[in-house]
This record gives C-alpha cells, sequence and structure tokens, in this order.
C-alpha cells in the first residue's frame, strides 16, 4: 500500500534517550524542561520572538482570535482545511469568504480588500501547500484598515519567502505539528508572535490563565504540551533538513514523470524557498480526477483530495458564492509524498495517472 503520506520517525534510541530524562525528572507536562528546550529551538531555527507550544494547531487557532480580541466578522480563504474556519466560528466570530488567486489558490489580496465592511476585525489567511499568500499585499491592506492579520501556518514548517520563516508574517501565525506534518511532534501546534503584549495573552490563555498557582491573569483554557511530545520534536528538528531533500527529491520525480501531461501546478511565488509539504496537482476536470484515483486505488495507492470540498459548503457557515474555490476543490488531488517513497513507486504512481487521464 502506498499511502498519500507517512510520518517520519527518527531512530528509535534517539527518543529513548529522551524518554530516559523524563522518567528521571517525573515531569510529564506543565511546561516542562523538554518543551522549553524545544521552544527555545523552534524560536532560533525560526528566527521568532515568540514561540509557544500548544496541543494541537487547531487550539493554536482558537488562542490566537482570542488573544487578539477579535469579534464581528474574520475575512479567510474557503479553500483550507476545515479548522480555519471552524475556529473562527467556534470563538463566536462570523467568516467571510474572500476567493482564491487562480494560480497560488491562497487567498486573493483583491477580493479581501473587497471583502471589508465596518465589521471587519481581521484576515485570517493559509499559507496552502506552504505556497506563500501574497503577504505584502495582505500586510498593505490591514494597515490600511487597521485590521489583525493571522496566518494559518500549519503548512509551512521550513519555507521561507524573501529570507525569512513564513511564521514572521502577520500579527500572529499558527503552526500544526500533527504526525503528517514534515516536522512533526506527534500531536501539537505552536502560536508565534512578535509583538510582546500578545505574546503575553497567548502565554496565560494557553495554561488556564494562571498567574502563579493561586491568581489568574484572565481566561484561559489548557492547551499546554507534554515532555512526550516535546521529545519527539526534539529528535525530529535535527533530521529536518534531509527530509525536506528527501521531499525534494521525490518532487523532482514526479515533476519528470508528468511533465508533458494534462495535469497543472500550483504556482510557487518568486522569493520562495519551498519546504515541499504537499504534491498537489490540478486536473482539467473532477470527472478526470476520480478516474484516475479509482484507477490508483485499484492499485492500492491513495492520494487524497486536499482541499474538498470548498468550504463554502459547510453547514454551519453563510457563505457568498466563491467560483473560483468552488470550480477548483473539485479538481485537485494531492499524490503520495514522503520520506521513504521510492522512484519505483513514484513510476508506478504516475504511469498509473498517466494511463488513465
Amino acid at each position: 500500500m502506498i499511502p498519500v503520506t507517512q510520518s517520519y520517525l527518527p531512530p528509535m534510541e534517539e527518543y529513548l534517550h529522551y524518554l530516559n530524562q523524563i522518567w528521571e525528572s517525573h515531569q510529564l507536562t506543565n511546561h516542562g524542561p523538554l518543551v522549553v528546550e524545544l521552544e527555545r529551538k523552534l524560536k532560533e531555527y525560526l528566527g521568532v520572538r515568540h514561540l509557544f507550544l500548544v496541543g494541537n494547531g487547531t487550539i493554536a487557532l482558537q488562542i490566537a482570535i482570542r488573544a487578539l480580541g477579535l469579534r464581528g466578522e474574520v475575512i479567510t480563504t474557503p479553500f483550507s482545511y476545515v479548522a480555519t474556519t471552524s475556529s473562527i466560528v467556534w470563538e463566536g466570530c462570523t467568516p467571510v469568504f474572500a476567493d482564491i488567486h487562480p494560480r497560488t489558490l491562497c487567498i486573493d489580496p483583491q477580493l479581501v480588500e473587497e471583502s471589508i465592511t465596518t465589521q471587519t476585525t481581521a484576515i485570517l489567511a493559509t499559507h496552502v501547500y506552504g505556497i506563500p499568500c501574497h503577504v505584502d499585499e495582505l500586510q498593505r491592506i490591514a494597515m490600511k484598515h487597521n485590521l489583525k492579520l493571522i496566518y494559518d501556518a500549519a503548512h509551512t514548517f521550513g519555507a521561507r519567502y524573501k529570507g525569512s520563516s513564513l511564521v514572521s508574517y502577520g500579527d500572529v501565525s499558527t503552526l500544526s505539528f500533527h504526525a503528517t506534518k514534515i516536522f512533526h511532534t506527534a500531536e501539537g501546534g505552536a502560536i508565534i508572535t512578535n509583538n510582546d503584549q500578545v505574546a503575553h495573552q497567548i502565554s496565560y490563555m494557553r495554561n488556564f490563565g494562571h498567574k502563579g498557582q493561586e491568581d489568574f491573569w484572565g481566561l484561559g483554557i489548557n492547551g499546554k504540551k507534554s515532555e512526550l511530545h516535546a521529545a519527539m520534536g526534539l529528535c525530529i528538528l535535527p533530521h529536518l533538513a534531509e527530509c525536506i531533500a528527501a521531499r525534494k527529491q521525490v518532487c523532482g520525480w514526479y515533476d519528470e514523470r508528468l511533465a508533458g501531461s494534462t495535469l497543472t501546478r500550483p504556482l510557487i511565488p518568486e522569493g520562495s524557498e519551498y519546504n515541499y509539504a504537499y504534491y498537489p496537482v490540478l486536473f482539467p476536470t473532477e470527472k478526470s480526477l476520480l478516474r484516475v484515483r479509482e484507477a490508483l486505488n485499484a492499485r492500492q495507492i491513495f492520494p487524497r483530495r486536499y482541499f474538498y470540498p470548498s468550504l463554502t459548503s459547510l453547514p454551519y457557515v453563510s457563505a457568498k458564492h466563491c467560483p473560483r474555490s468552488e470550480e477548483i476543490s473539485p479538481r485537485v488531488l494531492c499524490l503520495p509524498l514522503y520520506n521513504g517513497l521510492s522512484e519505483n513507486e513514484v513510476g508506478l504512481i504516475t504511469e498509473t495517472i498517466i494511463a488513465s487521464l
């Protein structure tokens, strides 16, 4: 079987090294030494001022929205994982969809500006597949209209734009460290900001609002990270460069074998250092996608439709029509991509695709 992805696992002895430390300290959670160490190393790697580990990428979004004090309307993308929109709704705000750019598949800044009303308080954009949003234009719009700017950067670990990590843009960026991500902690996430005041709010909001053991800064929830998860992250971080290089090689094999086919790829903007998080392809029609997927599945190859359907179809939102997202979403398929995927396996995948188009 060839799945759409496969979690990278470090050498067992490296993880056991950290487990021995946990057994010696008897500290499993509550901002233990491994969590503190991983936060420090991630800040250094990403070049950011503040980074807070949390239990998952969804709670990272929820805390970010709450820490920025958002109310009213939040302009967001209809082409993302459901957590981007559900977090807005969960926090009592109203998602307003602005359609995507047809080449990058990220939110279109022009349509963002056209969607602003007197009720708009923020923009929540997604760097889809690790492809940078139009960050300069979104920043200009946010400043012009006095809006907060959050990036769902779940796909972007290791990706850079104009020499800086993608998570350094906006008021807040959030990461997912789910097992399927390039850098993972089995389950987890992080919240990043360069604003000291916002960082203070995030720091207590992820820990029940605590100000010491017997006092509280304000309202909070349990967003803490365990030592066991931090240990996984500490093991994987030193291997990240080789992981990205391996995925880049797989993408190169796909590029060679699919050249000249009717499939197209999203545009990666100039100035980007891509992390090879996904290998999305756009089919000419949904019918051709379904035909190819059926042929792949028959050979025990399982790509996935990231992201389908368009979030405009969610039952708990009042969504306006977003024709680009609704037309493109049914035609996108992410092909298998992970460390250890062989050239022969890529050959089998691509031969099946080309024969079935």
